[in-house]
């Protein structure tokens, strides 16, 4: 027979494994995006992984609507109500699993769609020109199962299409009620610079948001793209934060991956680095963890969401326990400490001319 004491604590353990998802969300912070007067979660989810429509979202995942369904009960249970996808993933098999699991709770929920990535044979079926979008946001529309998307954004930068094009059919979107607020995705600085100036311009609606690829192992965006969004109010949604799977613990020093590891396409996919350097943040972190009892996963996350601009990190998962571990990155702070021994670890040289300014502190002071 267990003891008095044995089964009480497995009682209290049942207890707070039934209250975790309400504890999480009331530990859930909710940002502004951006200059607007939208709150997000810190946390989101990207629906990435739905569908598996061809080999390299394959490597992802190939989430179907039922294990998409249960999913998206647990980020509802823990606050997080933002969830995002685009056309171009699995050629629109995202968006349809996700309007099927959202079925009965759209109120209850912001949804982010993207489009520009090609989408059929024909030469108007990729981009951002004015054809295409009417086109795009029809459809994705009809996929998602809704009248309206909460943000809208522009997949990549379009060199082909004049920017007050795309500018004028986002406003008109806006207009017709069809799309809440715009944002971009993956451009440069003088891409996103110029688009706010031409809406500024003709007093249509600014990019509120920017979907970019930040991670410990990727801090690219910090030269100039963080130091635009602080001065113009455009929050970050990231992408990929732990950098391309390969800060999820799975890779260390001295350790190989097992031949049939789904972590040898997903990172193939991502920016070549040298091992030495990856290894170099990941000893950081299994240091900075084994300090707090967190895991990898959770501390790269957390460091994240110290960051200046960051309004959002989406996160992918294929299954429960992944979405579980990174629903755990809230709630608590790393210290400025190891806030710093994470920062040496992932330092690297910027290219020109951010090297340049950056040696000129008193007159460019830095975001960070």
């Amino acid at each position: 027979m267990p003891t008095k004491r044995a089964l009480h604590r497995a009682v209290t353990e049942t207890q707070c494994i039934l209250l975790l998802p309400a504890l999480i969300q009331n530990a859930m912070e909710y940002r502004l995006l951006g200059g607007s007067g939208l709150k997000v979660p810190v946390l989101s989810f990207g629906a990435a992984t739905f569908g598996g429509g061809n080999e390299f979202f394959k490597a992802w995942g190939n989430t179907d609507v039922a294990e998409a369904s249960r999913l998206i009960d647990l980020c509802l249970d823990s606050g997080v109500d933002l969830f995002d996808t685009a056309d171009g993933y699995s050629d629109g098999r995202s968006e349809e699993i996700l309007g099927k699991a959202l079925e009965g709770r759209r109120d209850k929920v912001l949804i982010s769609t993207k489009t520009y990535f090609r989408i059929g044979e024909g030469p108007n079926d990729a981009g951002t020109s004015r054809f295409r979008m009417r086109r795009a946001i029809e459809a994705s529309l009809k996929r998602l199962g809704t009248d309206y998307i909460d943000i809208y954004h522009m997949h990549a930068f379009d060199a082909l299409t004049p920017i007050e094009e795309v500018q004028d059919t986002l406003q008109s979107f806006v207009r017709e009620g069809k799309v809440r607020y715009t944002a971009a995705s993956n451009f440069s600085g003088w891409h996103l610079m110029k688009s706010l100036a031409v809406a500024d311009r003709y007093g249509w609606p600014r990019y509120v948001g920017h979907q970019v690829y930040y991670s410990l192992i990727g801090r690219d965006y910090e030269w100039e793209l963080m130091p635009l969004g602080q001065q113009e109010k455009v929050g970050a949604l990231v992408w990929s934060p732990l950098g391309w799977g390969r800060l999820t613990g799975k890779l260390r020093r001295g350790q190989t991956l097992p031949d049939q590891s789904r972590l040898h396409k997903a990172a193939a996919g991502g920016p070549q680095m040298p091992d030495e350097y990856l290894y170099k943040v990941v000893d950081a972190l299994d240091e900075v963890a084994a300090e707090t009892g967190k895991t990898v996963p959770q501390i790269a996350l957390n460091w994240l969401l110290q960051r200046p601009t960051v309004s959002s990190i989406i996160l992918g998962a294929r299954n429960e326990e992944q979405l579980k571990q990174n629903l755990g990155a809230v709630g608590w702070n790393l210290t400025a400490e190891q806030v710093s021994k994470l920062d040496a670890a992932s330092a690297v040289q910027p290219a020109y001319p951010y090297w340049h300014q950056r040696n000129t502190p008193e007159r460019n002071p830095l975001p960070i």
